[in-house]
């Protein structure tokens, strides 16, 4: 039961953050959200210095960006997102400048 309220709160905290930063957000970034809060939730516990926790969920988050984002927005055409116009994209999925960010708020 507490991971599902974990997951229900990262799916609420993705959409308020999409919604604060670009005005919008996709019933997928809920599932994603979900899915890296979950995550983060479960390595907080582990016995690593903090920067290195930060470093393993950005690296999390940006995976799950860019499989979620390789499927929905290249496979299924849904144009959630993209970031082919940010320096060293990744197929339009990921990029730096957003993994930074994802850094940032871990």
């Amino acid at each position: 039961m507490e991971i599902l309220s974990v997951y229900a709160i990262g799916a609420g905290i993705y959409a308020l953050i999409e919604l604060m930063w670009r005005g919008w957000t996709h019933w997928t970034m809920l599932i994603c959200g979900g899915a890296c809060f979950t995550f983060m939730s479960l390595i907080s516990g582990a016995a690593l210095p903090m920067w290195l926790k930060c470093v393993i969920c950005a690296a999390f988050i940006s995976a799950v960006e860019l499989g979620v984002g390789y499927l929905v927005n290249i496979i299924f055409g849904w144009q959630v997102w993209d970031y082919s116009d940010r320096a060293f994209n990744l197929m339009g999925q990921i990029c730096p400048l957003y993994s930074l960010f994802w850094l940032l708020l871990s």
